[in-house]
């Protein structure tokens, strides 16, 4: 079955999907937490969108949580020993059983508190119990991999109850990455060569993954001539 696609306004897409959950979770028989997963290349907005989820979820009373696909990072120096460190990002830099450990904790009866990592973008390092589960409601996973069939990712959809694809044209994430990169301390060549020799393949590998997704989104300012897109470039992940 193909995901279903919505065309809109961020704002206006995340207001629905909240009224959609709080009509999911006032159901009879709706488990104590539901887990939504927001997926898409990296310079997507995923990281953006999951924190206007988490505002508006926390308004309506139903916020539980985040987990971060990108708290398990392997460290800098685990990835210096296996020699990965110069492509941190693709899919085997990753502790994926970690992650899929934190989200049968998350998803266990009772709704216990689970304590998560969180990546530092200042520290370009993952920080061990960063984050917090806690209560009832929904709880947020976003990252890159979420519905990827391979690598050792593919248990990692059946744990998500509602997964979402943010689909932005090609062309303006490589801007939106370009200008992180150089944010982070990179000049324009080792960003530009950073794009095309990670980032872009690994856009690439999660586009392969949507038809296992339930939803795609797509933002109409998401275009390429659109300056709304390099505006926001600081804000996007």
């Amino acid at each position: 079955m193909s995901p279903t696609v919505r065309v809109g306004e961020i704002a206006t897409l995340v207001s629905n999907l909240v009224d959609q959950l709080t009509q999911r979770l006032a159901a009879d028989d709706a488990p104590a937490r539901l887990v939504v997963g927001l997926v898409g290349a990296p310079g997507s907005g995923k990281s953006t969108i999951a924190a206007d989820l988490e505002g508006q979820l926390k308004e309506a009373g139903l916020f539980a949580g985040l987990v971060a696909m990108d708290g398990f990072h392997l460290s800098n120096t685990v990835l210096d020993d296996l020699g990965r460190r110069n492509r941190k990002g693709a899919p085997d830099t990753f502790d994926v059983e970690g992650y899929l450990a934190a989200l049968d904790r998350v998803r266990a009866d009772g709704a216990p508190q689970v304590f998560v990592p969180v990546y530092r973008r200042d520290l370009h390092e993952s920080v061990s119990a960063g984050g917090v589960v806690s209560g009832t409601g929904v709880v947020i996973t976003e990252g890159n991999y979420l519905a990827l069939e391979t690598r050792g990712w593919g248990a990692v959809r059946e744990r998500i109850d509602l997964l979402i694809h943010i689909d932005v044209p090609e062309e303006v994430l490589v801007v939106r990455l370009i200008n992180r990169h150089e944010d982070f301390g990179k000049n324009a060549l080792d960003a530009g060569h950073w794009v095309r020799t990670v980032d872009l393949p690994n856009a690439r590998l999660i586009a392969t993954s949507v038809h296992r997704c339930d939803e795609v989104w797509r933002n109409p300012k998401d275009e390429p001539d659109s300056d709304d897109d390099v505006n926001d470039a600081d804000d996007i992940d």
